[in-house]
């Protein structure tokens, strides 16, 4: 039988694929979280958001990466209402992390999660987990990188990532990913980078030393080598944004292929797929380009493929060109 509509217009799926998944594959993605059947452990959820952004530098001297706009929207966000399309909201079921610049963090969170401050320099992706440990008390946890850009045109946020966690057992490491250009690249896992969202066990949570440490060699490598890790695909598009290039790369992904422009925008120049913030001032030429909340082009300004902040800072998110080797 086919996909079809609920009475609400959301996609569900037809009854064949609703059912469990055959042992040793992917489970099928539910139609809304409700009906995910995630199992019998009880599940909360981190968004990682401590990292300084380095490579986005200059721009995130302005702005922490769990802030920077992306389809003018801060990429903190969309992970926040992805999880809540899994039913995950409120402090006392999702925490965000915070340190550099993490003064804007915890203003613009409020009190939508339960926020952890880290003093001095960020802890990692472990060490950020592990001093959650008290507010976790038990429970798996969904980790996702408050920087990553996910976008599935067949589900909504939440739902399109849902299969992380159905059928789960509790125990087991399971990963989002893509398949890699090179399965066998360093980095991959089971032939796949990962997109964004790992499920951990209390049982390997509660193991975690508090200080610097990253999931990768803390937590995923072992759980490979114990045979113990999954990785669930996800068939949309993902972009880490931590460079400039895939940065502006999500933010034309987010415009479709046309502008996005902020109501509050004035916009008398001309525009091509590009992406407007909130009072911005476009009176120049600007195409793939995106202009930060605030910012101005002025009237003799031709922007290409840049990300403009203020009214002078303009980062190219051209990649550079590959390096040729010696001949």
């Amino acid at each position: 039988m086919t996909a079809g509509r609920d009475a609400n217009g959301q996609a569900t799926a037809a009854p064949e694929e609703q059912g469990s998944a055959p042992a040793g594959t992917a489970a099928p993605r539910p139609a809304t979280a409700a009906t995910a059947g995630y199992g019998p452990t009880e599940v909360c959820a981190v968004v990682l958001a401590a990292g300084e952004g380095t490579r986005l530098r200059p721009l995130t001297e302005r702005l922490p990466k769990a802030l920077c706009p992306v389809g003018n929207v801060p990429l903190l966000d969309r992970a926040l209402d992805r999880l809540a399309g899994l039913g995950l909201v409120g402090p006392d079921r999702v925490a965000v992390n915070a340190c550099y610049l993490g003064d804007q963090v915890v203003e613009h969170v409020g009190g939508r999660a339960h926020l952890s401050v880290e003093p001095g320099d960020p802890l990692g992706t472990a060490g950020g987990v592990a001093n959650l440990r008290d507010w976790i008390a038990g429970r798996g946890v969904l980790v996702g990188n408050a920087d990553a850009y996910l976008a599935d045109p067949e589900w909504p946020p939440g739902p399109d990532i849902a299969a992380l966690l159905r059928g789960w057992d509790g125990g087991s490491v399971r990963l989002l990913g893509q398949p890699a250009a090179d399965p066998a690249a360093p980095g991959t896992f089971d032939g796949h980078v990962f997109t964004g969202f790992s499920l951990l066990p209390w049982r390997l949570v509660r193991e975690l030393p508090v200080g610097f440490g990253d999931l990768v060699r803390a937590v995923w490598r072992p759980a490979e080598a114990a045979g113990a890790l999954t990785v669930v695909p996800y068939p949309g598009t993902f972009y880490d944004t931590g460079t400039p290039a895939d940065y502006l790369a999500a933010n034309l992904h987010a415009a479709g292929g046309g502008n996005l422009v902020h109501p509050t925008a004035t916009v008398t120049g001309r525009c091509r797929s590009a992406v407007i913030g909130a009072g911005a001032v476009v009176r120049g030429d600007v195409q793939r380009t995106v202009v930060w909340p605030g910012a101005t082009v002025g009237p003799g300004e031709r922007l290409h493929d840049v990300v403009r902040a203020g009214s002078a800072l303009t980062v190219t998110g051209t990649p550079p060109p590959a390096a040729r080797g010696n001949i």
